[in-house]
C-alpha cells in the first residue's frame, strides 16, 4: 500500500520529536518544507544508527545497512523512504552524503578503537559531517566544508558525552595515542589525568565548532537560527561537562527541556 507524502513526513517528524536529543529543538524554527526535509534526513540517520547499534549478528547488520544504501536508488514504500525521496527531489540532497552515513554504520561493525585523531576524524566525517553536508543542501548553502566541520564538532561533543554508553557497546572513540599521552589507563574514573585529557578534547571541539559556525554567514535568517540553536545546545552540553569536572560516568551532562527551550528563545529574540 502506498504512503502519502504528507503522512510520510508526519511519521519522520514524529520520530525526530521522540528520538532526537537536540535536532528536534533546532528544526522547530525552520519553515515547514525545510523542517520536514531535515526530519527525513534525521530519520534515515537514525535508522542507520539503530541497525549498527542493535542486537543482530554482524552479518545481518551488514545486509540491512547495505539495503538502506540500495534503497537510496530504489526506495521502498515506507514512510522514511517516501519522505526522504521527496526531500531529495525538492532540495537536491546529495546521495553521497547519505551513502556515507551507511559507510559509518558499517565501520562501527568492524572498528571499535581509533589510534589517532586523524583516524577518528575520518569516522566523524561519515557519521556526522555527512549529516551536515546533507542538511546544508536544505538550508540553501553550498558551504559544504563548514557544514562538514560543524558536523564533526557536534560528533566530538557526542563522543565526550557518551563515553560510558559507547563503552557498553564495546566501542572507545577516544584517540588511543592521546589517552596514552595524558596517562589515562582506562576511561571510567575521573582523575587529574582524565580531566586534562578531556580539557584537550574540549578545546579541539570548540575550535571545530567556531570554524563550523562560519557557515551562518551563508544562510538565511531562519536556517542560521536553526544551526545556531544546534550549536548552542551542544555548546551548553560541553559547558556542563566542564562544570562537572568531566565526570561523564556518574552524572548527566544533558540539558533539561527548559534549558533547551531557553537556547531556542534566546536565538529568536537575539
Amino acid at each position: 500500500m502506498s504512503i502519502a507524502v504528507d503522512e510520510a513526513y508526519a511519521e519522520v517528524q514524529r520520530i525526530t520529536r521522540a528520538r532526537a536529543k537536540n535536532f528536534a529543538y533546532g528544526i522547530m524554527v525552520l519553515p515547514r518544507e525545510k523542517r520536514r526535509a531535515i526530519a527525513a534526513i534525521y530519520a534515515f540517520a537514525r535508522e542507520v544508527d539503530d541497525v549498527a547499534d542493535g542486537d543482530l549478528p554482524p552479518a545481518e547488520k551488514w545486509v540491512q545497512l547495505e539495503a538502506l544504501r540500495a534503497a537510496l536508488d530504489d526506495p521502498p514504500p515506507t514512510a522514511m523512504h517516501v519522505a526522504l525521496s521527496d526531500a531529495r527531489a525538492a532540495f537536491d540532497i546529495p546521495r553521497d552524503a547519505l551513502s556515507a552515513l551507511v559507510d559509518g554504520g558499517l565501520q562501527d561493525l568492524e572498528q571499535t578503537r581509533y589510534e589517532t585523531f586523524d583516524d577518528l576524524r575520518g569516522y566523524c566525517e561519515k557519521v556526522a559531517g555527512a549529516v551536515g553536508v546533507a542538511c546544508v543542501a536544505v538550508y540553501g548553502s553550498d558551504d559544504v566544508e563548514r557544514a562538514m566541520t560543524l558536523g564533526i564538532a557536534l560528533q566530538l561533543i557526542n563522543i565526550m558525552r557518551d563515553v560510558a554508553e559507547d563503552e557498553e557497546l564495546g566501542r572507545v572513540y577516544l584517540p588511543q595515542d592521546e589517552l596514552v599521552r595524558f596517562g589515562v589507563e582506562q576511561p571510567g574514573t575521573v582523575t587529574p589525568e582524565w580531566r586534562s585529557f578531556m580539557e584537550f578534547q574540549a578545546t579541539r571541539a570548540r575550535v571545530h565548532l567556531a570554524d563550523g559556525l562560519k557557515l551562518l554567514d551563508s544562510l538565511d535568517r531562519r536556517s542560521a537560527l536553526c544551526v545556531a540553536t544546534f550549536a548552542g545546545l551542544y555548546s551548553g552540553q560541553l559547558d556542563r561537562m566542564e562544570a562537572n569536572g568531566f565526570d561523564v560516568f556518574g552524572s548527566s551532562c544533558g540539558l533539561s527541556t527548559p534549558a533547551k527551550l531557553t537556547v531556542v528563545a534566546r536565538g529568536l529574540f537575539r
